[in-house]
């Protein structure tokens, strides 16, 4: 496991288009969440510690902001032909065990995370109703021990958005595994 930290790509950088299938094969393209005034873009995986650490959370973020217009989508880039942990098969399972409550998609190409500058798992962006990135880090200060967190960055994030304000420029990378590039 190579711990990385994500690329503080630039605040205002548009969201790349994609078209993606999901675990079952459905393409899925950003132009589908137009309607959603906020769109957090996840790349992450089924195997990576830091992901599992933190997935509960992203799924707790993503049924409570539903209603206010964000919608989250994860993609996940790794090579699953050495990391079989992340094809889609389990990418389903993983899909079901957890109620995974967002569209979870392959990369198989990995184009997708080159074009954002992915580098790690999680690594997170968010985007307003521009689909200008207005926030890029950590989901909060502690990925180990939920019951210890103080800052909830990815939160507090999602709260100015979806109120139209905008987010805190500090922003702390988000940290995790590299993808395992092909």
């Amino acid at each position: 496991m190579a711990l990385m930290h994500s690329t503080m790509v630039p605040l205002g950088t548009p969201a790349h288009d994609f078209t993606l299938p999901d675990a079952d094969g459905q393409q899925v393209a950003l132009s589908d969440f137009a309607g959603k005034p906020v769109l957090a873009v996840i790349f992450m995986c089924n195997h990576c510690p830091y992901v599992k650490a933190v997935l509960d959370r992203l799924i707790a973020l993503a049924r409570e902001f539903e209603s206010r217009g964000v919608q989250f989508v994860g993609i996940n880039p790794n090579d699953a032909e050495k990391y079989p942990d992340d094809s889609p098969e389990a990418m389903r399972q993983l899909i079901q065990d957890k109620g995974l409550p967002f569209p979870y998609l392959v990369d198989a190409t990995q184009e997708v995370a080159r074009r954002y500058d992915a580098v790690c798992t999680p690594d997170i962006y968010v985007y307003g109703p521009d689909r200008r990135l207005a926030y890029r880090g950590r989901i909060d200060d502690n990925w180990q021990e939920p019951d210890k967190v103080t800052r909830r960055e990815l939160k507090a994030a999602l709260e100015a958005l979806a109120a139209g304000d905008p987010a805190a420029e500090e922003q702390t990378p988000s940290m995790g595994c590299s993808i395992k590039w092909k």
